[in-house]
């Protein structure tokens, strides 16, 4: 027998119906279709499709994917394996009360981006540590000495800046062996100058002045190698290099131009040739063949590459020149100025083969005043540099008599005082360097 009700709400006994019932009856199905059972009517479909994520019957409140009351009461079934059960979600795997899928964790992959933003640090991060670690090691080997002491009656500070450099003839650090291959002979006792040069660093283009070593000049009251003081006197300025060191030959210099010594530096034998070596030679043009027994020195005319021995020969060697010391002393600026410009280029600055080379020899056995750096040594090697540009000047101190004979019977050298007060005028003040016929 049939107990659905067709009507409107208000009839009676549909279960589907609002109110008490009033719900629209669905017809019976066929007894072989009709899982229910003979007779009983089919399962009443939903008036609305299921909307995609929201779980339950239309009709229902919550937000969409959420389960809600359904109109036959309660939420749809909820926990693990629940029909219509999301993975993540709840009951799901992964969501609470579930469980996530076994098997190996997703490898982390980082983005290129960050990858690259973190290579570029680290290299930042090396480069700074190996140029701190640099500075300290090649500050290390610098050799200071006390030779700008102050005295009464010293010259006050000028325009610029002026360096005191000096060659000197020291075989520190060369054995016998060294000593007999580059000709320098065996006399330890003491040191003389080989080379005195004023480099005036300013405004107006830097300048390089010689100051020949035989010039004839008053030399100070100095200590004596017993403590006792030893009488001014005038004589060959080298002389003074020999009886007291930097420090003496700054004060000769000083009374002498009226200039102030700013910094000092000083190179022997076996650093020079070491610092020719460490960048491979020094390439010179060579004006004419010079061949010299006491130097051992065998060059012919035209472009040559010097090596440390050429080089020292090649600086020192005077028979050949008809002005003697005058003549060694354009060698010398010609020299030291290539020297400059080819250690100061990128190519060896840049290449640690030959930069750490080069600062090992060269500051190994370097000599500057105690408030000489790093930094101001590279200034040196800088305006060294333009001098051999083009953009400043070799000069010699004026001459008034190259072949002065002293009362001994010496040949010495003497200035001329005019043209020199001019040339030292111009350092002091910092302008131009009067050209001098």
């Amino acid at each position: 027998m049939n107990t659905w009700q067709e009507g409107r709400p208000g009839g009676g006994g549909n279960p589907y119906g609002g109110n008490g019932g009033g719900g629209s009856a669905e017809p019976p199905l066929p007894s072989s279709l009709n899982p229910r059972g003979p007779g009983a009517a089919a399962p009443r479909q939903p008036r609305h499709p299921a909307q995609p994520g929201h779980q339950g019957y239309p009709g229902q409140s919550g937000h969409p994917g959420q389960p809600g009351p359904s109109r036959l009461g309660g939420v749809p079934p909820q926990g693990p394996g629940a029909p219509g059960a999301r993975p993540g979600g709840p009951g799901g795997p992964g969501g609470p009360g579930g469980s996530r899928p076994a098997g190996p964790p997703a490898a982390r992959r980082w983005p290129r981006r960050r990858i690259v933003k973190w290579s570029v640090f680290g290299v930042l991060i090396a480069v700074m540590v190996t140029a701190v670690s640099t500075w300290f090691w090649a500050d290390s080997k610098i050799n200071h000495e006390n030779v700008l002491a102050d005295y009464p009656g010293r010259p006050a500070a000028g325009k610029g800046t002026n360096w005191l450099i000096v060659g000197s003839d020291s075989r520190q650090g060369l054995t016998d062996a060294e000593q007999d291959d580059l000709h320098t002979g065996h006399d330890t006792e003491g040191k003389r100058s080989d080379s005195m040069m004023i480099l005036h660093v300013g405004d107006n283009g830097n300048t390089l002045m010689s100051i020949p070593r035989d010039s004839w000049v008053p030399i100070p009251e100095h200590p004596g190698a017993n403590g006792k003081p030893v009488k001014g006197t005038t004589a060959k300025i080298n002389s003074a290099f020999g009886n007291g060191g930097g420090r003496l030959l700054v004060q000769t210099v000083e009374q002498n131009t009226g200039l102030r010594i700013d910094h000092y530096a000083e190179i022997g034998f076996g650093g020079f040739v070491g610092i020719v070596d460490s960048i491979g030679g020094v390439e010179m043009h060579i004006d004419q063949d010079i061949k010299d027994k006491d130097s051992g020195l065998d060059l012919k005319a035209g472009d040559q590459t010097l090596s440390g021995k050429q080089a020292l020969a090649f600086v020192r060697q005077r028979h050949q020149m008809a002005d003697q010391d005058l003549g060694r002393m354009r060698n010398q600026q010609k020299f030291l100025g290539a020297l400059a410009h080819q250690a100061a280029s990128p190519g060896n600055l840049l290449n640690p083969f030959t930069f750490y080379p080069l600062v090992d020899a060269g500051l190994g056995t370097l000599i500057v005043d105690e408030d000489c750096g790093l930094t101001d040594l590279g200034s040196l090697f800088l305006a060294m540099k333009d001098v051999n540009g083009g953009s400043g000047k070799s000069v010699t101190v004026p001459i008034g008599n190259p072949d002065f004979r002293t009362k001994t019977g010496e040949s010495a050298v003497l200035w001329d005082a005019k043209q020199s007060k001019q040339l030292f005028d111009a350092f002091r003040n910092d302008t131009a360097v009067p050209e001098f016929k």
